[in-house]
């Protein structure tokens, strides 16, 4: 059975450091660390685990914790990127055991066609994974998968919630159609939905987003001394390319690039920091990806001198969601329509094909923000009524 291994959290590649929490006045602490919240709430009960790295508690993992409090711990689920968050992404992930603690690992990214059996073995589930706050990182679909088993299966749902680094802000087109829902758009939110993973798993119940309209089981262990204008770093990098603050408030504009043929800095040591492609009218910058481990670049990228834009010295904190760099690109490229090279994977990151379609047409980012006012406000409406912490309007 299983032994308790001491855990640490460290990664393969040099460029994922940890960093502290920027806090404001008081010290943020995350669902996890709050144990005397949960913990009774486990007692007796068959446990299951959906994490990954992020899962911490303190300067422990998650699975630490919960083994040294004699909790019952059966499996646990990996996401995109893997448990210990090392795999490239879109790669699937194998059903495995954790070398370091003997854990029986699944993978809910992809199909799992064992997944309800695998859920009606325990009675609780606990979900602890740090989102960005990005409606395209897809760890948020990881948490819909869990809370539509569980209720299925008629399990509970435990979510640990943990600070967004980009809750300062909701913006982006919301999406309406179900014909660009995907992985990558999942939840008809806000691309800068502005929720923490407790607050959008509340969204999820009570807005009928499951099947049927069937709710979980739901609890959702709150962050102390946190609101939604706090500046957060996270403790722990939430996947390969996302490596510092920089890069995860960057992520929400530069990632609409990945519908096209610019780097976005992938197999460098400076991803969502840098962009660029093979052409000297983009910049004077100059970089060339490459690979790194659970990290490579577009094949067409891979090798190739890119010129553009070196955004680490950007204020991070200050940085939000723009279409700037985006619609400069697009209009130094003159390629067109022939810019957005993937342009179907482009419109589900957008959650609409209009974005593109006004780019095309050389609408200007005011001019597209206030296409998008009407929707977004009937959003944000929405979103109030959800929250768990002060807003930051």
């Amino acid at each position: 059975m299983l032994s308790v291994l001491s855990i640490t959290i460290s990664f393969v590649f040099s460029m994922l450091t940890t960093v502290p929490a920027m806090v404001s006045d008081s010290i943020i602490i995350p669902g996890a660390n709050r144990l005397e919240e949960y913990l009774p709430l486990l007692k007796g009960k068959k446990v299951g685990l959906m994490g990954n790295q992020t899962s911490v508690a303190g300067d422990e993992h998650l699975v630490d914790v919960l083994l040294k409090n004699q909790v019952d711990l059966r499996f646990a689920f990996a996401p995109e990127h893997g448990f210990r968050g090392d795999i490239e992404r879109g790669e699937s992930v194998s059903n495995d055991v954790d070398a370091k603690t003997g854990l029986t690992l699944h993978s809910l990214y992809g199909t799992n066609k064992k997944a309800d059996s695998i859920v009606n073995s325990i009675d609780v589930m606990i979900f602890d994974l740090q989102d960005v706050g990005a409606r395209f990182y897809t760890y948020v679909v990881s948490m819909h998968q869990i809370m539509q088993l569980c209720a299925d299966n008629g399990k509970k749902v435990i979510v640990l919630d943990r600070p967004n680094p980009n809750g300062d802000q909701v913006d982006g087109p919301v999406r309406k159609d179900d014909k660009f829902k995907s992985n990558v758009s999942y939840h008809k939110v806000a691309m800068i939905h502005g929720l923490t993973v407790g607050e959008l798993a509340k969204m999820i119940n009570g807005e009928g987003w499951l099947e049927n309209g069937i709710q979980c089981d739901l609890t959702v262990i709150p962050v102390k001394n946190y609101d939604h204008t706090m500046k957060y770093e996270l403790p722990v990098v939430p996947s390969p390319s996302l490596p510092n603050y920089t890069s995860v408030r960057l992520y929400m504009s530069l990632c609409l690039f990945e519908g096209t043929d610019i780097s976005v800095g992938r197999g460098t040591d400076w991803p969502f920091q840098v962009v660029g492609y093979p052409n000297p009218v983009f910049g004077d910058f100059t970089f060339t990806p490459g690979v790194r481990p659970g990290m490579a670049a577009h094949v067409e990228q891979q090798g190739e001198l890119c010129y553009g834009l070196d955004l680490r010295g950007v204020e991070a904190a200050s940085e939000k969601f723009t279409l700037k760099y985006l619609i400069d690109f697009y209009k130094k490229s003159k390629m067109k329509d022939k810019f957005f090279a993937r342009p179907d994977f482009f419109d589900k990151l957008a959650g609409t094909d209009m974005l593109r379609k006004q780019i095309i047409a050389g609408m200007t980012e005011k001019q597209i923000r206030d296409s998008w006012k009407e929707d977004l406000a009937a959003y944000k409406i929405m979103r109030k009524k959800y929250l768990l912490y002060p807003d930051f309007e």
